[in-house]
């Protein structure tokens, strides 16, 4: 599991995106209990303050201290600083397993068999990411060009698995067919600036060049964002949601 976002932890708590709650209540809908659940790259713990509403107790992973640090706090979640491919967790702790725009960092055979090894029998894994943000006028030209050419070297393969929409990735479990989520916001033009600067490639180009490269568009992502104090901005959402097999 790679960490990418330590460095920019303060700015990830702030400026990246909640989930809808009919994600959550599709979710729900499907496990068998609401004892236990697991978020796995749960960055500062957006999802996992939310899960935390439906369970008894909810443990929250990250290979990052510094997100870590950023977290939500809530009385039934424990976090703890583990990989993905290997935790402490006993056998079988879990109803539901979520993971954020995150499981395309993981090694999938190894936290695919972590995923098994401690989620009940009947249990739910739900992965789930979004992918290039859209307003809909002339800013998108700005940020698509942010995306594919000044940024595009800076990537790290993996991300080729969110361009794919996750369908590229491997899924071991009997799939579950989920319905459509609108990942919808309004949004101050310093909220999109500082949303670009939570990219894992900004970090990489930054490290690389010694320079913020959303620096190089922010003249024209002003002018195309106009005087409007807010907009409508979309991303599109994706998941796979499977089901471990009730003999285990």
């Amino acid at each position: 599991m790679k960490d990418n976002f330590s460095k920019r932890s303060h700015l990830y708590a702030r400026f990246r995106l909640t989930y809808p709650r009919q994600l959550f209540e599709f979710l729900i809908s499907l496990v068998p209990e609401r004892q236990a659940a697991w978020d796995c790259g749960t960055g500062n713990g957006q999802v996992a303050a939310v899960l935390a509403e439906y369970f008894e107790k909810v443990y929250a992973t990250d290979i990052s201290e510094n997100q870590i640090k950023h977290a939500v706090a809530k009385p039934n979640v424990v976090y703890k600083i583990e990989a993905a491919e290997q935790t402490s967790f006993p056998d079988e702790l879990f109803d539901l397993i979520t993971v954020a725009q995150a499981v395309h960092w993981f090694d999938f055979p190894r936290f695919y068999k972590e995923v098994d090894r401690t989620l009940k029998s009947g249990g739910i894994l739900a992965v789930f990411a979004y992918s290039l943000l859209k307003t809909g006028d002339e800013t998108d030209a700005v940020i698509d060009k942010f995306y594919t050419k000044i940024t595009d070297p800076y990537w790290d393969e993996e991300r080729k698995f969110v361009d794919d929409n996750y369908q590229t990735i491997p899924f071991p479990f009997r799939e579950i067919n989920a319905p459509s989520f609108l990942l919808e916001h309004e949004w101050e033009f310093d909220q999109l600036v500082g949303y670009l600067n939570t990219w894992s490639a900004v970090q990489h180009y930054i490290d690389k060049n010694n320079a913020n490269p959303v620096d190089k568009i922010a003249g024209k992502l002003r002018k195309t964002w106009g005087s409007e104090p807010k907009k409508k901005v979309t991303f599109p959402f994706f998941m796979r949601v499977g089901r471990k097999s009730l003999n285990g």
